[in-house]
């Protein structure tokens, strides 16, 4: 299946990981046609949007800018038609504006963290420097403006509205529940045959997660997921050319655990620009059936409706 990419940027984001989670799940005997997907770190919401999972989709974050987003979208009140008159206005802005647009990008910034314009996150989100999200104490916008003025131009507007759409339909497609809390809360969801799929900030790394994340944060995740009677599948690091995970010796590695390089080009630290080995923590057993899929990358045209894909690579599993 192709990998539908959402709206919202942020460094870490999973979508070339995509194809190596679903075979996974695919591989886990789990009843694709009845289970429940429960997920506690919803983030830009690239795994879920492409979980193969049929069943009812409990998602949580504490980023009340990224429930609040997706709610709007179920909703009806976000659109790839309205999206597209949002942006072209502040396209023009921006490019007019003093210091080469960073005098507009300002602007927008204080707009978002005193109104909380879902519309405003995404152009943030878009034009803040390197893809980053990243949120001070007081739970405002803290990214920098990615000097680029005339970034909205006509087809990048068009892509961002395609993502919109794609996802628009995936949501409406399913029974969708979006919450904006904890990762506990949204843990005692599931049930016997669910599957939680969690993507906490990583420990021992440099994270623009909403409100941080600490070993103690890492220590109550175990004990929830070691006493749910559903199964989940945990993405978190294993090392990289500097370090290695100390929480999978700690907690996860009495749990089944499989590994595969990544390369992430997001982050403000140079360290984090690296390959890193990514690790996959489940505890379930695995069937013997090996998926061999080509990853392809999908965008919608929202005038014939119908999907434009783009074939990246062809990876075996």
């Amino acid at each position: 299946m192709p990998t539908i990419i959402p709206p919202i940027k942020s460094q870490g984001i999973k979508t070339k990981l995509v194809p190596w989670i679903n075979d996974i799940i695919l591989r886990s005997g789990i009843d694709i046609a009845r289970a429940n997907w429960i997920e506690p770190f919803f983030g830009t919401g690239v795994v879920g949007i492409n979980s193969p999972l049929k069943g009812n989709f409990v998602v949580g974050d504490t980023n009340p800018h990224i429930i609040n987003f997706y709610n709007r979208i179920l909703k009806g009140e976000i659109t790839p038609t309205n999206m597209r008159t949002y942006l072209e206005h502040e396209a023009k802005k921006l490019s007019a504006a003093d210091e080469k647009g960073y005098a507009y990008y300002r602007e927008i910034k204080d707009r978002f963290n005193s109104l909380h314009s879902p519309f405003d996150f995404i152009f943030l989100s878009r034009a803040g420097f390197n893809g980053m999200m990243r949120f001070n104490r007081k739970g405002e916008w803290n990214v920098p403006f990615c000097k680029k003025p005339n970034r909205f131009s006509p087809a990048y507007i068009t892509k961002i509205c395609n993502q919109v759409y794609a996802v628009q339909r995936i949501i409406l497609e399913k029974k969708w529940e979006f919450i904006n809390q904890g990762f506990t809360e949204t843990i005692k969801r599931a049930r016997k045959g669910d599957l939680i799929y969690c993507d906490p900030p990583y420990f021992g790394r440099y994270v623009d997660y909403y409100n941080g994340w600490t070993e103690r944060d890492e220590q109550d995740l175990f004990e929830a997921l070691s006493n749910t009677e559903a199964n989940f599948i945990l993405s978190t690091w294993h090392h990289n050319e500097f370090r290695s995970n100390e929480m999978l010796t700690r907690y996860w590695g009495r749990f089944n655990v499989l590994t595969k390089e990544h390369f992430y080009h997001g982050g403000a630290h140079i360290e984090n620009r690296h390959s890193m080995i990514e690790a996959l923590v489940f505890n379930f057993e695995l069937t013997d059936v090996s998926l061999s899929r080509t990853k392809r990358v999908i965008q919608y045209d929202l005038f014939s409706n119908k999907p434009q894909e783009k074939p990246v690579s062809t990876t075996v599993y």
